[in-house]
């Protein structure tokens, strides 16, 4: 008997759907220290814009803003950030980094949030994790504000009822509706979540 064979239909499946986001491992969640506030899909744009702390890139004068909850560890991340840049003349990101995935996600977030520039920062890091870099090297030296914020920024994604990196937040451009999505997309199928 294969004892492999339970796992083939699975595998099979996430391979299939082209599954594009990264999740937690459930034996070992980030604690953030910070209560939990369940917020509903309504109440999500309102929760990052009142609680969330990352970096903005893209049109600074956009009406729409669409948040991204990241963890710097996930390639699927990178991708979406990738996917993200020919949009970013019409609208603004706000990009929020997690610890979700690992013990470098808290440092090499930290690092691309006090960088000078962390559109560039955040650029040159997913070009090196696309190409197996790592991404940014990190001082293990975590300002308190910065590392608050960060876990609060985990906490939120948990609040969302979110597993998964990237997750998504915003208006539909269109129709005024709170979008949310978990995993990344290509540029058009971003496009079209957000209503361009």
């Amino acid at each position: 008997m294969n004892p492999f064979k339970h796992l083939a239909l699975p595998l099979m499946l996430t391979l299939a759907l082209g599954i594009t986001a990264c999740s937690r491992e459930t034996t070992a969640p980030e604690a953030s220290g910070a209560a939990s506030q369940a917020v509903s899909r309504d109440q999500a744009v309102d929760a990052m814009a009142a609680r969330g702390r990352g970096f903005t890139a893209g049109s600074l004068m956009s009406a729409q803003v669409v948040y991204v909850l990241f963890d710097p560890q996930c390639p699927h991340c990178a991708h979406l950030w990738e996917a993200s840049r020919p949009l970013m003349d019409r609208v603004r990101f706000v990009w929020l980094p997690v610890s979700l995935l690992g013990p470098k996600s808290l440092p090499q977030g930290a690092a691309i949030l006090q960088a000078v520039s962390p559109v560039e920062a955040m650029t040159a890091h997913e070009q090196s994790l696309l190409s197996g870099g790592g991404g940014t090297t990190a001082s293990s030296s975590i300002p308190g504000d910065i590392e608050q914020a960060i876990r609060a920024n985990t906490q939120l994604l948990n609040d969302l009822d979110a597993d998964a990196v990237p997750f998504i937040v915003t208006r539909h451009r269109q129709s005024g509706k709170v979008v949310t999505q978990a995993g990344s997309m290509g540029t058009e199928a971003l496009a079209r979540l957000i209503g361009l």
